[in-house]
């Protein structure tokens, strides 16, 4: 097949490495196509190469990118995806597969126009493996592979196709979920990235300077594991208030990480091999460090994750005050204006809504 990956970092360059490994013929769509080499590799902990694969080229031109492509992968972060979906309307053609990974931030409405003009478009829940570039353009190293995949797809009919693709692609059994809103809801960074953020840098403002950052994970306090959790429930009631769009595989952090308890979560979440040494979005100034605010972090996990959580809560009339406070925190705080709005959709209701994804 002719693939395009749509991004040239950490997730993207992995799917490029497996995909042209397994014969496909690969281009990468990326701002940057002129660090790219054409023989690519995915690493291991010790630097060992564990895959590797040659692309076709890499590319900044979409036309070149998506013109003759069987398949779009999108590996973009949220606040990107609206320009991505528009050019890929554009050049790609209506029998192309788009899929975009991790399924959440809203990515189905940005691709809303392909979908209905036959487009078949999958979300996939979350990466296959965690993924931290070693060179830019050339390697990238790989940890943590899951047992299984989880996508939905818009038709819905066309999951199964969708599934033995990608399991052609990594290896990994992968399994079809019914309801594509289960993955926009996925409890994953959307709560997880939000609510450790605002542990840490609570009493930020303007001109606040921070002698040291804590590592985003292996640092992990209690006080991050309760905010989770209580997230983690609201997320939960907002599922169960929609029974008519079955989002019953929404899965409780809880469940996903085995920690029933907030000192349970604190622990697993320290302890995770493929987790070390990921460092809290910042920026060094004179006399310390202050939080990164244009980092992906807060740009798409705030506006285009916790944001939309919010909003189909507020269409379901459940209350959420810890999902609440988060977001007002980082209201005094954002730097960019760019909240994902589902009203600009034409989803305005719990009606509309529930028409969009049951399609």
């Amino acid at each position: 097949m002719k693939i395009a990956i749509v991004g040239g970092g950490n997730i993207g360059t992995q799917f490029a490495v497996h995909c042209a490994e397994k014969g496909h013929e690969v281009t990468v769509v990326t701002s940057n196509p002129g660090v790219f080499q054409k023989d690519l590799c995915i690493v291991d902990d010790a630097g060992t190469i564990s895959h590797r694969g040659k692309i076709a080229k890499a590319t900044n031109d979409p036309q070149e990118g998506y013109g003759d492509t069987d398949c779009i992968l999108v590996t973009l972060p949220a606040n990107m995806m609206k320009e991505c979906a528009e050019q890929v309307y554009r050049f790609s053609k209506p029998s192309a597969v788009i899929g975009v990974v991790p399924g959440n931030g809203g990515s189905e409405c940005a691709f809303s126009k392909c979908i209905d003009r036959g487009n078949t478009f999958f979300l996939l829940e979350r990466v296959p493996a965690i993924a931290r570039l070693i060179e830019k353009g050339k390697t990238v190293k790989s940890t943590g592979y899951r047992k299984e995949l989880h996508l939905s797809s818009l038709p819905a009919g066309k999951a199964q196709e969708c599934c033995a693709f990608l399991e052609g692609i990594f290896d990994l059994p992968c399994v079809a979920i019914p309801g594509l809103l289960n993955l926009t809801m996925m409890p994953s960074n959307p709560i997880l990235h939000t609510t450790r953020l605002h542990s840490i840098f609570e009493d930020y403002h303007e001109g606040a300077v921070y002698e040291r950052i804590p590592l985003f994970y292996e640092d992990w306090d209690i006080r991050s594991a309760e905010r989770l959790l209580a997230c983690d429930e609201e997320v939960q009631d907002i599922c169960g208030a929609l029974p008519e769009l079955r989002l019953h595989y929404v899965r409780s952090l809880r469940e996903h990480y085995e920690s029933p308890t907030a000192e349970a979560m604190k622990n697993k979440l320290r302890s995770i091999p493929a987790f070390r040494g990921i460092t809290t979005p910042s920026v060094k100034v004179a006399g310390g460090y202050i939080p990164d605010l244009h980092s992906r972090y807060f740009t798409a996990d705030f506006s285009f994750g916790l944001s939309i959580i919010k909003q189909i809560a507020d269409f379901a009339s459940v209350p959420v005050p810890h999902i609440d406070a988060t977001l007002n925190w980082y209201e005094k705080i954002k730097v960019e204006d760019n909240a994902f709005r589902y009203a600009d959709y034409g989803i305005t209701n719990r009606d509309s809504l529930i028409n969009f994804y049951s399609r």
